[in-house]
């Protein structure tokens, strides 16, 4: 590969002598890549001078997560008027040292700055920085920059929690529905999470108080798959919340695996929706998807690129929402309650003005007290927040001491199931 590409550069040099290089053969993901498959294939190469970006993915277009980090990265590309062989994807980088690798592939391949989508990738990352220094590093969803030491790396992570809640008012507006009409007597969600970390802790945490803001007395459990990215192990966990009762199945994992589950449930007569995420679920469950909370990663890729391409730095944490639409959720389905969208517009009203706070300590209790003190961040490593008071005037300052969520209080109301 790296003899490769040193070939090509040498050929555009010879030709630019006489001519404008022409491109090489854009590098574009598998129709059917498997899971953990590296791709390796040489991108366009950019005009001399040009800036040229590495998109570093977990998975490819098969995962509404990665799609959406795509569209991001697109987005960016139209907003900067940056060419299609300025940007190059890496697809189906797994979170170990393929990783690392790859971005130093990229750096070879004239990267300045490379940008990876997923948690895991965040310490192989920081480890090419070090390596690295003349070339901007961002792990999205990443949590460590402010305490590498380092000046050329930056982490960013939208306000997912309120889309989280704006989609647990549409969750709660079909539950009452449900209550109203008696067909439900128990008001019992469920909630498929990928890990027991504070991303998912705080994307179910603001799902449940959207619901609670229409449903009082709702109570939710949490199924954890224990993988990002797992179909058959998240429709296994959609049944398992079904069959214990659950009328509403909300989710923090990457595939269409719960939605789909949750379809045949329906269609098999049991009374029960989908809330997803990432992607609008409807063409996997066309009457059981209600909606999907969704993040519009353009607005931060617009953002950061922008930043480097002025100072040729990134932020070292990076957090927007509402306010800039960078959260959104998808289109209402067929099944949501009537006053649905009245109910939402409302939402998205009051968290843009600041009259809505998702986590407003007056709205949950802790082992049945109100909270007034809670640390934001853990700077020792042993996953214990420990400094940063996160509590301001009653309300818990979500990515406001670095991006990525750190909301990790487990309140009264949810059970954690394993």
């Amino acid at each position: 590969m790296k003899k490769l590409v040193a070939v090509i550069l040498t050929l555009v040099l010879a030709l630019s002598l006489v001519a404008c290089a022409a491109p090489v053969a854009e590098e574009a993901p598998a129709e059917e890549a498997a899971e953990g498959e590296v791709e390796d294939v040489v991108e366009e190469v950019p005009a001399e001078g040009a800036v040229k970006i590495g998109v570093i993915l977990v998975h490819d277009e098969n995962s509404g997560y990665d799609v959406a980090h795509i569209e991001g990265m697109e987005g960016a590309k139209a907003a900067h008027g940056l060419s299609d062989d300025q940007v190059i994807y890496k697809y189906n980088i797994p979170e170990d040292e393929t990783c690392y690798d790859t971005a130093v592939d990229l750096v070879e391949q004239g990267c300045t700055l490379i940008i990876s989508d997923s948690y895991g990738h965040q310490s192989f990352m920081m480890q090419a920085a070090r390596e690295y220094p003349e070339v901007q590093f961002i792990a999205a969803t990443g949590d460590t920059a402010a305490f590498e030491g380092l000046d050329n790396v930056g982490n960013m992570f939208p306000y997912t929690f309120q889309s989280r809640y704006v989609s647990g008012i549409v969750a709660g507006m079909k539950l009452k529905e449900l209550m109203d009409a008696g067909t439900v007597t128990d008001p019992y969600v469920g909630y498929v999470g990928a890990y027991p970390y504070a991303e998912v802790v705080s994307g179910y945490t603001g799902f449940f108080l959207g619901i609670k803001s229409i449903v009082p007395d709702v109570h939710m459990d949490v199924q954890y798959t224990n993988s990002w990215y797992d179909p058959t192990a998240e429709a296994e966990a959609a049944n398992a919340l079904v069959g214990k009762g659950c009328v509403i199945i909300g989710q923090h994992a990457d595939s269409t695996g719960a939605p789909s589950a949750i379809q045949a449930q329906l269609d098999s007569g049991k009374v029960c929706y989908s809330v997803g995420y990432n992607i609008d679920m409807l063409s996997v469950a066309p009457t059981a998807a209600l909606t999907s909370a969704q993040n519009n990663w353009a607005a931060l890729y617009t953002a950061v690129v922008g930043q480097f391409l002025e100072t040729g730095k990134v932020p070292v944490d990076f957090a927007i929402g509402a306010a800039d639409d960078a959260v959104m959720i998808s289109a209402l389905g067929e099944s949501c309650a009537a006053g649905t969208q009245e109910a939402v517009d409302a939402a998205w009203a009051g968290l843009k003005d600041g009259s809505v706070n998702v986590f407003d300590t007056a709205n949950f209790t802790v082992g049945g007290e109100t909270v007034t003190t809670a640390f934001a961040l853990d700077t020792d490593g042993d996953w214990v927040n420990d400094t940063a008071e996160a509590i301001v005037d009653g309300i818990f300052q979500e990515s406001v001491h670095r991006s990525a969520p750190y909301f990790a209080l487990r309140i009264d109301g949810i059970t954690e199931l394993n």
